[in-house]
């Protein structure tokens, strides 16, 4: 007889394997973390005997659940903040809080609470993407489970980076820490096309390949991110991130719900995975995804529970029946997507889209032991049919619970046993995140009131680069500065004419910045107003670099439409003081030693400051910034307005 560790028998064994081969009445056998043989019980037991005989007691044994799409550390955000739209949710609620929280310490504790979520409702892999995941993929090993663990790169500062560049840094640190892990596959997480540059997107993708690791990134989330793309570059967003190359890497695409047939086949032709999350998408109203189409293209599209703050949960059996109803419901065609594949996209196809199919997501000699018991013998799934093998499949997808999950084997250790968790403190993991939601909500009911959150309740606002380089220089009235513009070497790529009327809104708390509001109306060649535009402006405070002559600026600045009135914008807003600048603005895009940078020429009538020449270029990399502000420097003294004092304040700081 042959020695193995263990050997689970008088099991229904759902392989999920590409056959969707079935033994009633089976065994299975594990010896380290691997599976040595699966089949009928009797053959098992007359080849193979262990010295932990696990009688199933007629249970479902089956691989565990992949959830291809969460963050597992927004279990502390869990109920945070719900009903709003996306912007609001996001800029309003979670980025605030995460800036102002989110620390080692919180990640760690979160993923502890999300990994004793996990477990309980039958999850053996998940895919992450959020901040220090370092300390994620040490939490998660030491939980016992297996996850792709991806690190986020944005362009906005974060948690824990200053910029993009430090992010980079550390994903690379990250990646070679982790690589070959037995549980942990780190990746790196280029978070969406609207939170990164294509320079972002590139040097991911070329570190992916560098070290052979899975691309984890959000793409056509909702119908405002795609007509947005189709807006600046002309093309969707599936094109646009293959034009940064991001398909040369492995990647996995969480949503993908605002696709056509056309892009669904690159994602295909890539060997791209996609994370469907049924849930988060309804919550957030982001839309439907086409799964159907995806599956009959062979793109491995698995099932995520996204974040527990978009969710808000992690139970991966209500996601699983949500995505089999929603493709039917939406459809109109009652075939679409059937248990069998709705529970394949939850275990093989899942693995498949993390990238580590070879690994896990079937119950195949070979593979990781990772295996869950579901016991069927409930109130809920009674009576059992068996005439034909789908039965198994509709059981567990429409009538299981994750409640019915006993027990839990990850790469041949168990992590819970007949409902016990072995691995996590769940009573203990509870408190301290409570003391956490005490924190929060402090912190925001102090801030309700915010400037910042009063901007974004508006809805539509969005962040501008952190990094602004600017410098500008008084003009005597005798300069003819649209002649020395003309004279300079310069590559004018375009040229336009406003009148800008400002109105500037002052706080008693300087802190909390200034409101801009701005009406620009576009002069045409005959003089004449040819459009208006009006929007919101929040600057925060500045925080000046001195770089030879010019200054480099870091501060927030979030923009906004307006679409009320002046009046209106008084009365929400509340200012103490207001100060109106009125201007008329000549305004070129140049090309300046390769880099593109704006000239104003500002000619002021309210305050009468005179006339003021103007360099400004902003950018999210503080490097950039600083070899901008070198070229600032030079571009003006390449225009030979005289010997000019340089002036580093902003038009608002001057009057």
């Amino acid at each position: 007889m042959k020695q193995a560790d263990h050997i689970f028998k008088n099991a229904l064994i759902l392989t999920m394997n590409e056959n969707l081969d079935q033994y009633d009445r089976g065994a299975i056998v594990i010896s380290d973390d691997k599976i040595i043989a699966v089949g009928l019980e009797e053959e098992i037991l007359d080849t193979y005997e262990a010295a932990d005989m696990i009688d199933c007691g007629g249970k479902i044994l089956m691989p565990g659940l992949v959830n291809a799409h969460t963050h597992v550390p927004m279990t502390l955000l869990r109920g945070l903040a719900d009903d709003l739209r996306l912007d609001v949710w996001l800029m309003g609620y979670m980025m605030p809080v995460e800036r102002e929280f989110v620390t080692p310490e919180f990640v760690r504790l979160g993923t502890k609470l999300a990994c004793a979520e996990l477990i309980r409702s039958g999850v053996t892999s998940f895919a992450d993407m959020y901040y220090f995941e370092d300390d994620i993929a040490e939490v998660t090993a030491e939980a016992g489970m297996r996850a792709l663990c991806a690190q986020s790169v944005m362009k906005f500062p974060t948690p824990d980076s200053a910029s993009y560049e430090d992010a980079l840094v550390y994903t690379r640190a990250f990646i070679e820490r982790w690589k070959d892990h037995p549980l942990i596959v780190p990746g790196i997480a280029p978070h969406a096309p609207y939170t990164c540059t294509p320079e972002i997107l590139q040097a991911c993708a070329a570190l992916a390949v560098e070290y052979d690791v899975p691309i984890h990134t959000h793409l056509a989330e909702t119908s405002f991110e795609v007509e947005t793309m189709r807006e600046a570059e002309g093309i969707p967003v599936i094109p646009y991130v293959k034009k940064q190359n991001l398909f040369d890497a492995k990647v996995l695409a969480a949503h993908c719900v605002h696709i056509d047939t056309g892009e669904i086949r690159t994602l295909s032709h890539a060997g791209a995975g996609v994370a469907h999350n049924p849930s988060s998408n309804m919550k957030l109203a982001s839309g439907v995804a086409p799964v159907q189409k995806m599956l009959d293209e062979n793109v491995s599209v698995g099932i995520g529970t996204d974040g527990p703050a978009s969710n808000n949960d992690l139970d991966m059996f209500k996601e699983i029946r949500l995505a089999a109803f929603i493709a039917k419901g939406f459809s109109g065609d009652p075939t679409a997507v059937p248990a069998a594949t709705a529970l394949t996209m939850a275990t093989r196809l899942g693995a498949q889209a993390l990238h580590f199919g070879n690994l896990t997501g079937s119950l195949e000699p070979g593979k990781r032991a990772d295996l869950i018991l579901v016991d069927i013998f409930q109130t809920h799934n009674a009576p059992h049919f068996r005439r034909d093998p789908n039965n198994a499949y509709v059981q567990l997808v429409y009538a299981a619970k994750a409640t019915d999950v006993t027990d839990v084997m990850i790469n041949g250790a168990f992590v819970m046993r007949e409902r016990e968790l072995l691995t996590l403190d769940e009573v203990a993991l509870m408190k301290e995140a409570q003391i956490y939601a005490e924190k929060i909500d402090d912190f925001l009911l102090e801030r309700e009131q915010s400037l910042f959150s009063k901007l974004v309740a508006l809805g539509g606002s969005m962040e501008e680069e952190s990094f602004e380089v600017q410098t500008k220089v008084k003009i005597a009235s005798q300069v003819d500065v649209l002649a020395a513009i003309a004279a300079s070497d310069l590559e004018i790529m375009r040229s336009r004419r406003y009148r800008e009327y400002d109105v500037y809104f002052s706080f008693d708390d300087p802190s909390q910045g200034r409101i801009r509001y701005r009406e620009d109306e576009f002069i045409d060649a005959k003089g004449d107003v040819k459009d208006v535009r009006a929007r919101l402006t929040l600057i925060g405070q500045a925080s000046k670099e001195e770089f030879k002559k010019d200054v480099l600026l870091s501060r927030s600045r979030y923009l906004a439409p307006a679409t009320n009135s002046l009046r209106f914008y008084r009365e929400y807003f509340k200012p103490i003081s207001e100060q109106v600048i009125q201007k008329e603005r000549l305004r070129w895009l140049v090309k300046f030693q390769g880099t593109e940078f704006f000239i104003n020429f500002d000619q002021f009538d309210k305050p009468d400051l005179g006339n003021f020449l103007e360099i400004k270029t902003r950018t999210w990399s503080r490097r950039d910034a600083k070899r901008k502000a070198e070229q600032a420097s030079e571009l003006l003294e390449s225009l030979n307005l005289g010997e000019q004092k340089t002036i580093t304040d902003d038009y608002i700081e001057i009057v």
